[in-house]
C-alpha cells in the first residue's frame, strides 16, 4: 500500500480531521533552533517545534495534507511532532478511537466526551479545539460552550448525559460498577460503546497532561468555527446565500 493510501484525512467544513499514520521510515530528526517561550512569534510550545525540512517524510506529508485541506496546520501537529515516534501512534490510536464508522456513537457523541473531560483537566487547547469539531458535527453552536463550563445543565438528552456521566467517571479514575453498565444500556449504549466512551476519556487524559506539559496553545482560527452557519456567514462577508 502506498503512503498515500495508508493516510485516512476526514473533511469536515473548512477543517482537515486528524489521520492515522502508517510506520514509517525512522529517520533522525534534527531540531531547530531551542524555541523560547514568549519570544517566539509562533508561541505555541515550551518545547522545540521542529522545521518540518528536518522532519521524516511521512510526517511532512501528513502535515502539509492536512493544512492543504483545513487551511492551517492546529498546532497539535507541529507540537508532538517534536518527537516522531509518539507523533505516530498518538495520531494512530486518535484516528481508531475518534473516526471510526461503526459504533453507537456519532462523531459529535466523540467530540462532546472530550470537551466535557477535557474541561474537568483544565485543558486550554482540547477544550478549545474539540468544542470547534463538535459544532462542526452536531451544527449546535453553543451546546460545547455549555458542556466546556458545566455539562449538568448543559441542553443535553438524557442519553448525552448518561454519556457525560460516565464519561465523567472514567476520566475521575473511580469505581466502575455493572450499575454504570446496565445505566448506559438502558440508554441505548451496548457494551462495545461503553468502551468507547472509556477509551476516549482515557486517551483525552493523556492528550490533556501532554497539553499541559508543553504548554500547548490553541489556534485562533479554532475559536470561531462552527459559531456561524455557513449562508449566514456568506452573507454577513457581502456575499449572496448559494454562491
Amino acid at each position: 500500500m502506498s503512503l498515500r493510501g495508508a493516510l485516512k484525512l476526514i473533511h469536515r467544513s473548512n477543517f482537515g480531521i486528524m489521520c492515522s499514520v502508517s510506520p514509517a521510515s525512522r529517520v533522525c530528526v534534527k531540531i531547530a533552533a531551542p524555541h523560547t517561550r514568549h519570544s517566539s512569534s509562533e508561541d505555541i510550545s515550551r518545547y522545540p517545534v521542529p522545521n518540518k525540512k528536518n522532519l521524516p517524510f511521512d510526517i511532512v506529508e501528513l502535515m502539509e495534507e492536512v493544512e492543504q485541506k483545513g487551511g492551517f496546520l492546529p498546532n497539535v501537529f507541529k507540537v508532538f511532532a517534536h518527537r516522531p515516534d509518539e507523533f505516530r501512534a498518538f495520531f494512530s490510536y486518535y484516528n481508531a478511537l475518534m473516526n471510526k464508522e461503526s459504533g453507537g456513537l456519532s462523531k459529535a457523541d466523540r467530540e462532546l466526551i472530550v470537551v466535557a473531560t477535557s474541561a474537568h483537566n483544565h485543558c486550554l487547547y482540547c477544550v478549545i479545539s474539540h468544542s470547534a469539531l463538535h459544532r462542526i458535527y452536531s451544527k449546535k453552536p453553543m451546546l460545547a460552550d455549555q458542556v466546556a463550563v458545566n455539562y449538568r445543565v448543559a441542553d443535553l438528552t438524557a442519553r448525552e448525559k448518561a454519556m457525560l456521566d460516565f464519561a465523567l467517571t472514567v476520566c475521575r479514575s473511580e469505581t466502575i460498577t455493572e450499575e454504570h453498565f446496565s445505566t448506559l444500556e438502558a440508554h441505548g449504549f451496548d457494551r462495545e460503546d461503553i468502551w468507547d466512551i472509556s477509551a476516549i476519556a482515557a486517551f483525552f487524559a493523556l492528550s490533556n497532561r501532554m497539553a499541559h506539559l508543553t504548554d500547548m496553545r490553541p489556534n485562533t482560527e479554532f475559536y470561531n468555527m462552527g459559531r456561524v452557519p455557513r449562508d449566514k456567514a456568506k452573507a454577513s462577508d457581502g456575499q449572496v446565500k448559494g454562491e
